[in-house]
């Protein structure tokens, strides 16, 4: 143990990988910062930069963009009500109150500190709770698996979409493209219409930067909604009082940590529910409850924590399983294959060096947050006057290149702009995309762990519960399947009650 965490610490700590980290620290910042943006667009334009990166510098920048794309959101949110990423929408319009009462620095310096926070209790769940999986994990067979695909799948339309029919219908498509070409366990060609391009599949990393950044270069081009104005002229002293506020509200920075880094590992939720969730959680345990929506920083701090700390959850079922937790290690795990540190148990004891290296970039990547988000606050007002009408032609232009670059193949430059055009059409109609992305990627997982079991059964459908882990997966599957209608028949039997008793 003691020498593959040696090896851990001499491959983080080398200066090219603390280069990558500085440089994608600062690309990610940017990208959150500009309203439109997302962490995961982020992630999916770095992927074409990491084919030309040893394993551990392509997950340092991968980390450490999205960790500072989230905090960086909270930017022009507090500055302009416009949100830089979807993380930040639940507190934007408490942060831009607090502005409004000229307390920017607070509400900024809440967002930068509560999120290093949040995402150092994520990591510390990350190495207790990762290696403990791994070990359970090396007892499962296909069985197993295939009730924790499914379980992935369920989540993803139940916890990622208010509307579990719109979250299906969009589950079904990705599963559909996952249907596409040969690499099915038959290796019968499917769904190809003749084309010899698609017996390869479809691409999953051209398919993910067309859904998340052409998507919203598309958005940009059709929005004819002038740009927000800033409100303060200067930010001061951004870390002052950050210590006052974390002795007053020490149960809401660990309840919105623990929140988040469980909802993190649940596949398809990520930070945007966390965040969503942390807020009205807040609310509704705080002692003051009138004052949110008035500029109260104690949203912010709880949903501050939990955006950071469900990054690092959702790498939880991502390194055991091979299952992401968000959309952002959808592609993650996309480049770790590439990469060969295939996902799963095996992982950590194989190489484990390369496990504790993505630990530590994780503690780095939260502690260097603080000083390159106070830098990134100074100059947020130069950031945010970046014309979208110079950024986003350029961003299109790096999706192109990046696309072809993968396969240097024209084909794949076609599936992005497609997915791009699919997934903004889905999303101005309420249709969320992540379950899409979620089917993609576990769509090939679920069939292949189907066909295995089937083959060891001798195609007896009990043998899927005749073990006690596949079992319980089973049981647990099944009730997430029935709890929509057993709620609609508890509160209908709630209200039936009182009638009775009149």
């Amino acid at each position: 143990m003691s020498a593959a965490l040696l090896q851990a610490f001499s491959m983080v700590f080398e200066p090219y990988t603390i280069l990558v980290m500085v440089l994608a620290s600062l690309y990610g910042l940017f990208v959150g910062a500009v309203p439109g943006l997302s962490a995961t667009m982020a992630v999916a334009l770095l992927v074409p930069v990491t084919f030309f990166m040893p394993p551990i510098p392509a997950i340092a920048a991968m980390v450490t963009a999205t960790a500072m794309a989230i905090f960086s959101g909270d930017i022009p949110g507090c500055l302009l009500r416009i949100p830089g990423t979807p993380a930040s929408a639940a507190y934007t319009d408490e942060a831009f109150a607090m502005t409004r009462k000229g307390m920017a620095e607070t509400a900024l310096g809440a967002g930068l500190v509560f999120s290093a926070v949040g995402g150092l209790f994520g990591t510390v769940v990350l190495i207790v709770a990762a290696p403990a999986l791994a070990d359970f994990a090396l007892n499962f067979s296909s069985f197993e698996y295939f009730w924790l695909v499914l379980l992935g799948l369920t989540c993803a339309v139940f916890i990622t979409s208010d509307r579990p029919l719109k979250g299906m219908v969009t589950l079904l498509l990705g599963l559909l493209v996952a249907c596409v070409g040969l690499g099915n366990p038959a290796g019968f060609p499917r769904f190809t219409l003749g084309n010899a391009e698609m017996t390869g599949g479809i691409g999953m990393i051209p398919m993910m930067i067309g859904m998340f950044a052409i998507s919203e270069v598309i958005r940009f081009a059709v929005d004819t909604l002038p740009p927000g104005e800033i409100v303060v002229e200067k930010v001061g002293r951004v870390l002052s009082g950050q210590w006052a506020l974390a002795k007053k509200y020490p149960v809401q920075i660990l309840r919105g940590s623990v929140l988040g880094t469980a909802v993190g590992a649940l596949p398809g939720a990520g930070a945007d529910i966390a965040a969503w969730m942390s807020y009205a959680m807040s609310k509704k345990f705080s002692k003051e409850p009138e004052k949110f929506g008035t500029g109260h920083v104690e949203g912010i701090v709880e949903s501050g924590s939990a955006n950071n700390s469900a990054l690092a959850g959702a790498w939880i079922p991502a390194l055991v399983f091979g299952i992401p937790g968000d959309s952002i290690t959808a592609i993650v795990i996309g480049v770790l294959y590439m990469k060969n540190l295939n996902p799963g148990p095996t992982l950590f004891t194989t190489n484990p060096q390369n496990i504790y290296a993505v630990f530590m970039l994780f503690i780095i990547a939260n502690i260097i947050m603080i000083p390159l988000g106070i830098l990134c606050i100074k100059v947020s007002k130069r950031i945010l006057r970046v014309p979208r009408n110079v950024l986003m032609p350029l961003i299109l232009l790096f999706c192109i290149v990046g696309a072809f670059a993968i396969n240097n193949s024209l084909f794949d430059v076609g599936v992005m702009l497609a997915a791009g055009i699919v997934a903004y059409l889905l999303e101005e109609n309420g249709f969320p995309i992540a379950p899409a992305i979620l089917g993609v990627v576990l769509g090939g997982m679920l069939e292949e762990n189907f066909i295995t079991s089937m083959i060891k059964s001798d195609g007896n459908l009990a043998g899927f519960v005749s073990r006690p882990i596949a079992a319980s997966l089973a049981v647990v599957v099944v009730l997430v399947w029935l709890a929509p209608l057993l709620k609609k028949l508890w509160v209908k039997g709630r209200r039936a009650a009182p009638s009775t008793a009149a």
